[in-house]
């Protein structure tokens, strides 16, 4: 098995964009078969390398004032706060991204895009932990043919630090080719570290350390809030040198210069991850015991308290579970409410040391741990149900997803190593969870229900010992004492096949050939490891985790593979389950709370949301709106009841906002998009849904099998394709006009600033003492670059078309030239800037070629043979939840919609109270229609049948406002490209594009 990447997934796109483009006006490097005389010439000139003392490195040539302005037009691109001012020698840029949405995938390319673009070469990825370390390593390892065949073969050398073969680092310093280097902070950290101590045996009695910063390396921080946390880890990163450091972090804590954001939200809006589920266990009404739960002790003031979770009596007489505040001598009987299995449970002492936090009690011989809960009634009862539903939920999955060529996973995070794994004298032996778990499997399994799949998988017999495992991280200190203990650092060899299984060999772990199917882990697996397959996450954890619930289920968010390696994007096959062992609302609310304080907020609308919003100005230029117009709006989104007085959103605003007809001051109207963008992030919830109310859909043979049905059917399923029609006269025409308009090239700017330098005991001290003065180059004088190869590479035209274009001559028949506009050539811009001149020349082209692609395309129908099979409807899987996003319906061929936004719902209500409608479709996901820009999937198919007479067969597309200003351009050009494609199956269905059913219905 062999996983597979998707160059083409635009939001990965952007953000690689977004780190590239703060680059523009830097040269480029030398086409390849440039020939060079010598390294000065070769690596001095139009090159951003130069020869360095020992090694060769990154040097920037783009001034302050582009830099910024490059910078400050990536965040309007993505509506993020604009930046003030750069520090070129302390450069940081932030990239947010989910978990589960290739953030390590990203960053590599962009790497790799650096170097094409810009040819930058020496790069360091420095990462928190092993686990981390090995996440990179492994996904360096397996994109390695997909990026060579990506970037023409291009040769790049990847290496994880490790201080017993410290010389890679010379080879990293003096090789030409890329070079990426991985590291851990640690690593380099602390003075002792061998990087940064004096090496007279491999590098001539010089620092390793100081032949990386000659480098002036690019430096990736992989998850900064963990990496980057202190302030000698922040040194550690500054002595590195870096030419910039590009944060990428799905929970970014020090934020400068953001460059793209990709939230939470938005990647469940967009369903780049699993939609998540909650099979909740929780015990009701059980409070006969004295349950106690240590939260947590303070020693910040005199006295010293604990947090201690209770069952207290209220005053009115319920017993509910509520967290009180203790001191030395309090007694739990009174803070109760008087109940008497608290009795003797006075507090004797509060120990705050690190790591062994306690409370104990006078009158009780038990020891209160931090996070620790007694008194829990039927805990392990609770845990047994969880296994057996884990269990469960994984074999129905099983049985859906086997025939697709899709393994299930379920991970199982547990409270203590020893409850699944013993060690002692003997040996090791299984915990408890391990024996629960078989004998739990061996009893689902053999129901008759999964004989179909106990024979796929594994034949009649089932090994249950062999579907489960587990990887701990080690307890070196027992590891040392004991020596039957077997730890899970992958150092020694009784546990080396384990590790390597889990952490290193991601595809045999996804593959049918591989028989383990459930994983077990306390602690080690909650950051640096993912699997796409993870369709199950169990909870053992005691009442308190210390881990995440948000860590918890990144461990399976990302989109799950099938036996080739391809990503999966159905929705229906998409879904982590969550089995916790607490009730949906705790759960659900919890993860909301772990969300807000990463600084995603639900629901409020405040003035800063609006200040910083970024618009354009009459120039096209991004501003800030500011905070006076966000005032303004906030003012008056009060005054129209959109959201309270504490900024809260409102139903109002989410009804208008779904029907397109948003209230908004005259003053800010022209901001509407905008300002919509913003109210509807307002209005999102976290997208938790309840297992308990699952449904699966079911076929409604009455409407699939009719006669209806299948006229309608016949009349949408043919499959076409499209070719596209347009001269490259008119794409040379339309892009010299373009460039006439508007193609400013600035010269490079030479920077006068004079300052007074003074010699104190502090060191040189420096002040401004004449303003800064900023003089044009006339000309750049270096070694010119192949512009037709770079054009050529940027928009795939023809040498022959790019030099008409830029020359404004046509090559006639007779071999002269003549030219075809009045514009003439732009050549001496290229000669003053040739980067910048490139960089905009290829940006026109490619602006040009997208809007006569879409306008010019034709489609035709591939014949009788080639169509879209009605019978696939009977093989879909599909299920939704009753509460959320399920309609019952009667004249679709499922017993149920399942609609994706309010707007989907309205319009389906429609067409089930319209008497006319005889039968209607949400047309399924496998139902594509080809464009240029990606597959399109229309919403809806519907017959109507009027007063007996006519028969109506339409194909619609519902928005909540399909006006061309208010549709994303790619929307726009993918119904363009919708109506073509129905265009050319002739009268047999009309297309429509509609935001209000009844003036659609009304012009029937």
């Amino acid at each position: 098995m062999k996983l597979q990447f998707d160059p083409s997934l635009a939001y990965q796109q952007e953000a690689i964009a977004a780190v590239c483009d703060v680059f523009q006006g830097q040269m480029t490097k030398p086409a390849l078969f440039t020939v060079a005389e010598n390294l000065e010439e070769q690596f001095g000139k139009g090159q951003d390398l130069y020869g360095a003392h020992q090694g060769v490195g990154n040097r920037l040539h783009v001034d302050d004032e582009d830099l910024l302005k490059n910078v400050r037009t990536v965040q309007a691109r993505h509506g993020l706060p604009l930046s003030e001012h750069l520090d070129k020698k302390a450069l940081h840029f932030d990239i947010e991204m989910e978990t589960g949405t290739g953030k390590t995938y990203v960053y590599l390319r962009t790497l790799l895009e650096l170097n094409k673009r810009y040819g930058f070469t020496k790069f360091v990825v420095v990462v928190p932990s092993n686990a981390i370390k090995e996440g990179v390593q492994k996904t360096l390892d397996i994109t390695k043919e997909h990026f060579r065949e990506l970037y023409h073969n291009v040769t790049y050398d990847y290496f994880v630090y490790d201080s017993d073969h410290i010389e890679k680092i010379r080879d990293f310093a003096v090789n030409t080719d890329i070079q990426i280097m991985v590291i851990i902070i640690d690593a380099f950290q602390k003075k002792l570290n061998l990087i940064n101590r004096d090496n007279d045996k491999k590098f001539g009695g010089a620092r390793p350390i100081d032949l990386l910063r000659e480098t002036n390396p690019i430096v990736v921080i992989d998850e900064p809030q963990s990496t980057i946390s202190t302030e000698s880890q922040l040194e550690a990163v500054r002595n590195l040198n870096p030419l910039c450091t590009i944060r990428y972090s799905a929970t970014p804590v020090r934020v400068e210069n953001k460059l793209y954001k990709l939230d939470a939200i938005d990647s469940f809006d967009k369903k780049l991850v699993k939609g998540i589920e909650v099979d909740s266990f929780a015990v009701r009404d059980a409070h006969n015991d004295a349950y106690l739960c240590l939260k947590s002790v303070d020693n910040r003031r005199s006295p010293i308290t604990a947090q201690i979770e209770i069952d207290k009596k209220m005053r009115s007489g319920a017993v509910q579970r509520k967290t009180i505040k203790v001191r030395q001598g309090d007694d739990l009987y009174e803070k109760s409410g008087g109940r008497d299995v608290y009795t003797g449970y006075i507090v004797n002492d509060i120990y705050c040391g690190a790591g062994e936090e306690y409370v104990d009690f006078t009158s009780r011989p038990a020891v209160l741990r931090l996070h620790e809960a007694v008194g829990q009634v039927h805990a392990d009862e609770i845990k047994r149900q969880q296994i057996r539903a884990t269990i469960e939920e994984h074999l129905d999955k099983e049985c859906l997803l086997y025939a697709k060529g899709i393994k299930v996973l379920s991970l199982f995070f547990i409270d203590k190593v020893s409850n699944y794994r013993v060690y002692d004298d003997e040996g090791t032996h299984k915990g408890k969870y391990a024996c629960w778990f078989e004998e739990i499997y061996r009893d689902l399994i053999g129901k008759p229900k999964y004989k179909d799949l106990r024979q796929a998988l594994h034949g009649e017999s089932e090994e249950a010992a062999l579907v489960h495992d587990g990887y701990f991280s080690a307890d070196k200190a027992k590891k040392n004492t004991d020596p039957h203990w077997k730890d899970t650092s992958g150092t020694t060899q009784a546990d080396e096949s384990t590790y390597n299984l889990i952490m290193k060999e991601k595809e045999k772990l996804l593959s049918f050939d591989c028989k383990v199917r459930f994983i077990f882990s306390h602690s080690a697996l909650r950051e640096g490891w993912d699997n796409p397959n993870v369709f199950q996450i169990c909870t053992l954890n005691e009442t308190a985790s210390t881990i995440k619930k948000r860590q918890e289920i990144g461990r399976g968010l990302r989109l799950c593979v099938n036996q080739e390696g391809e990503r999966q994007y159905d929705r229906n096959v998409n879904i982590l389950t969550v089995i916790a062992n607490e009730s949906y609302d705790e759960f659900a609310a919890a993860l909301q709370n772990e969300y807000q304080e990463a600084g995603i907020r639900f629901g409020v609308l405040e003035v800063a949301d609006f200040a910083a919003l970024v618009v354009q100005d009459e120039q096209g230029e991004g501003i800030s709106l500011g905070c006076e117009k966000a005032r303004t709006i906030i003012d008056f989104l009060k005054e129209q009841t959109y959201i309270d007085t504490s900024g809260k959103v409102q139903a109002g605003l989410r009804r208008d906002l779904e029907a397109g007809t948003l209230q908004l001051p005259e003053e800010v109207a022209s901001y509407r998009t905008e300002i919509e963008t913003v109210c509807r992030r307002a209005c999102r919830r976290l997208p938790i849904q309840d297992g308990r109310n699952r449904e699966p859909v079911v076929l409604n043979k009455e409407i699939y099998l009719s006669a209806d049905f299948k006229e309608l059917w016949d009349r949408i399923k043919w499959k076409t394709r499209y070719r596209v029609n347009f001269s490259s006269d008119e794409l040379l025409a339309k892009c010299r006009a373009e460039m006439a308009a508007d193609f400013k090239v600035a010269a490079a700017k030479i920077i006068q600033t004079k300052v007074e330098m003074a010699i104190e005991e502090s060191g040189v001290q420096t002040k401004k003492i004449h303003p800064m003065r900023v003089r044009d180059v006339q000309e750049y004088h270096g070694a010119l670059p192949d512009i037709v190869a770079y054009l050529q590479n940027e928009t795939n035209l023809t040498r022959r078309t790019i030099v008409e274009l830029l020359m404004g001559r046509r090559r006639m028949a007779d071999g002269t030239w003549e030219p075809f506009d009045e514009y003439g050539n732009h050549l001496d811009a290229f000669r003053r800037n040739p980067q910048l001149f490139m960089e905009k020349t290829a940006k026109i082209v490619r602006k040009v070629m997208k809007s006569l692609i879409v306008a010019g395309i034709r489609y035709e129908r591939l014949g009788d043979t080639e169509f879209y099979r009605q019978e696939l409807f009977a093989s879909e899987e599909l299920q939704g939840y009753l509460e959320s996003n399920m309609l019952k319906s009667k004249r679709s061929p499922y017993n149920y919609i399942i609609y994706d936004s309010k707007n989907e719902r309205n319009f389906a209500e429609h067409f089930e109270d319209d008497p006319a409608v005889k039968c209607f479709a949400k047309l399924p996901a496998w139902f594509k229609i080809s464009t240029p820009l990606g597959s399109y999937n229309p919403d809806w198919a519907i017959l109507f049948d009027i007063d007996g007479e006519r028969k109506l067969y339409f194909v619609v597309e519902t928005k909540g406002n399909v006006d061309d200003a208010y549709l994303r351009p790619v929307e726009r050009e993918k119904i363009h490209c919708g109506r073509a494609h129905f265009r050319a199956l002739g009268e047999a269905a009309t297309f429509e594009a509609i935001d209000d059913y009844e003036k659609f219905r009304m012009n029937i």
